[in-house]
């Protein structure tokens, strides 16, 4: 006959060997641990979503999201493009969000690089990752949040979330 005090021991075993991953919510969920609003992030409206990873800003005009990779819908439409367009449109458009641009200010294309926080001061740029929308894009020296967006995508990967999904783009 098992004891009370045996099942809070099995119940103790059983916690320890879990990751603090195992505990959290889901991908889907709302919450996601991403980087934290700089103290010195500005604020802009959003006055289009261009696709998954490009926005316009009210005076800054074009930014690509630093640190991220969302399938494309332009010349060439790939797997999960339109779904990540459609997250950051329900996301982003007629929002006023904070941002910070990298320390390389902008891209081939002339568009600003920047990390984006939604007015409850999430990442959106983690979001994009944590919910399997996007990939890591790592390009110095434009890499200060890198290694949480590659922690992410690994959680999403093992959560089979998004992209990685077997009901979605074969889940490669």
């Amino acid at each position: 006959m098992r004891t009370p005090g045996s099942f809070f021991l099995l119940l103790l075993i059983l916690i320890a060997g879990c990751s603090a991953d195992d505990f959290a919510p889901p991908a889907d969920s709302g919450s996601v641990r991403g980087p934290a609003l700089p103290a010195g992030a500005e604020s802009a409206d959003v006055v289009r979503v261009v696709d998954g990873d490009t926005v316009e800003l009210e005076g800054h005009g074009s930014v690509r999201l630093i640190g991220v990779d969302t399938p494309e819908v332009y010349g060439g439409v790939e797997c999960y493009g339109r779904e990540a367009s459609a997250y950051a449109r329900r996301q982003l458009e007629g929002a006023t969000v904070r941002f910070t641009v990298g320390r390389d200010d902008r891209d081939r294309y002339g568009r600003l690089l920047a990390y984006l926080w939604l007015e409850d001061g999430r990442s959106f740029n983690a979001l994009l990752v944590a919910r399997g929308y996007a990939s890591p894009l790592t390009v110095p020296p434009n890499d200060d949040y890198a290694n949480a967006f590659v922690a992410l995508s690994r959680r999403a990967r093992r959560r089979a979330v998004g992209l990685w999904s077997p009901d979605t783009c074969r889940g490669t």
